[in-house]
């Protein structure tokens, strides 16, 4: 068995659901828009960067905007977005991280953030955990959007580990296809039968200790 030495986690979905706020941004826009925006349809935006969302947002739609209108309305989705962000508080951590991730550092195991957000940081902040991280990798400090692997290299480059030492922790289909592409393992939070490329899927952090990621994996 390879050994652990860092764990890098994604953000919506595995540490915090923040996709009902991004849900509702969207939609409100899509209103605006005269385009039928469901819950249905935003699943389609799972681990997608703002602008290749906003895109499948106006292909439902079949609306052709110019890029310089297309700028205008991700920069709306955002601020509506962060209206909502900035409410929240770190009762919205989702049951068992704070635990796992308090687990970890007492072990000595890096822990790092890999997501597509640029508002990673607020996010954190908001829910009181920034502290219990080693490096933060956001949407500020990538280029190139989940399958690619650049988000998971570039924690386990900050974190000075080497990629087949560290454990993904991803909840999108995307993101577990960067997590192999990088080198990694992964562990799938949802879903077995969408995740089942996952070397381990577990359906939250309640009840999971890192004793039993060292066990199963």
């Amino acid at each position: 068995m390879k050994k652990i030495t860092a764990c890098l986690f994604d953000l919506d979905g595995v540490l915090v659901d923040t996709a009902k706020y991004h849900f509702l941004a969207w939609k409100e826009l899509a209103d605006e828009l005269g385009i039928e925006f469901t819950e249905t349809h935003n699943e389609l935006l799972k681990g997608v960067s703002r602008m290749d969302s906003l895109d499948i947002i106006l292909n439902l739609g079949k609306l052709d905007l110019p890029q310089e209108k297309k700028n205008e309305l991700a920069e709306k989705k955002n601020r509506v977005y962060l209206e909502y962000i900035l409410k929240m508080g770190e009762d919205e951590i989702l049951p068992g991280v704070k635990d796992f991730l308090t687990d970890l550092r007492n072990r000595n195991i890096g822990v790092a953030l890999g997501s597509a957000s640029k508002n990673a940081q607020l996010i954190l902040e908001r829910l009181n955990i920034e502290q219990l991280f080693d490096a933060i990798i956001d949407g500020t400090k990538v280029s190139k959007a989940k399958p690619d692997p650049e988000v998971f290299l570039k924690g386990a480059e900050a974190l000075d580990v080497k990629p087949d030492e560290c454990i993904v922790f991803e909840d999108a289909i995307a993101g577990l296809e960067a997590a192999l592409n990088a080198g990694m393992r992964c562990v799938g939070v949802g879903d077995p039968e969408t995740l089942h490329r996952a070397n381990l899927v577990i359906p939250g952090f309640a009840g999971f200790h890192p004793a039993d990621l060292l066990q199963r994996i």
